[in-house]
């Protein structure tokens, strides 16, 4: 069983412009809008409350005073500026971009690797920022609800039933959560899910399922991922 302190603090490096916009195999392998309302559904062991049409995580999940008061930007990496990124999005036909910074992506073997998540009006994007390469590209149809816990931890984990699930870090999760869903209803009806519960359960890899467990110590957030 591995461990992470998710108070810890991670340099994550600046993307380094390539030319190439490819997608790459192997990535398991190697790897607001304040005024949005999310679906939200919070599953707790002890209680079979279910809440629904919250606005975001208010008076469900435990916040950091900082997420609170934080104003969100959107694009932290100036997406124009960056060659790479625009040729993978000309490439795809994406017109916006409501979401892109660099995040920590869990692959199959529980390895953390550097990756830039775009999100955009079509799709939600991995990117190598080292390489320049796209690692994958999963459309916002795709994508059936967004798991998390009820703590002040930065996990989340993008659920996609007809493919492999990815969990992420970030310390900018809620922006993240709620743009998803401002993405989503920008091209469709579909509301998108927010799966609350300080255990929940995700797809690795095709035939892998992981759990990942989050505990309140004191001090911050212990989060524990095993297989099942």
């Amino acid at each position: 069983m591995s461990w992470y302190q998710t108070r810890r603090k991670v340099q994550i490096d600046d993307p380094k412009p390539a030319d190439d916009g490819k997608v790459t195999d192997g990535e398991e392998e190697e790897e607001n809008n304040n005024n949005t309302r999310l679906k939200i559904k919070s599953l707790d062991k002890s209680s079979s409350r279910n809440v629904v049409n919250q606005e975001p995580f208010m008076g469900v999940k435990v916040r950091r005073k900082g997420s609170i008061i934080r104003d969100y930007k959107g694009d932290y990496l100036g997406v124009t500026s960056i060659p790479f990124l625009e040729k993978i999005l000309e490439k795809h036909g994406d017109k916006k971009v409501f979401f892109a910074d660099k995040v920590l992506k869990f692959t199959s073997t529980g390895k953390m690797k550097r990756r830039i998540l775009l999100v955009t009006d079509f799709a939600v994007y991995i990117v190598d920022p080292d390489m320049g390469t796209l690692k994958r590209r999963v459309s916002l149809a795709a994508v059936e609800k967004v798991s998390l816990s009820e703590l002040s931890d930065n996990f989340f984990a993008i659920i996609i039933p007809t493919e492999y699930d990815i969990l992420m870090a970030s310390t900018r999760k809620t922006e993240i959560v709620n743009m998803l869903m401002e993405a989503t209803q920008s091209t469709s009806n579909y509301e998108l899910e927010v799966l609350l519960s300080n255990s929940f359960e995700y797809n690795a890899a095709a035939d892998l399922v992981k759990e990942i467990i989050f505990e309140e110590v004191e001090g911050g957030v212990k989060t524990r991922i095993r297989r099942k």
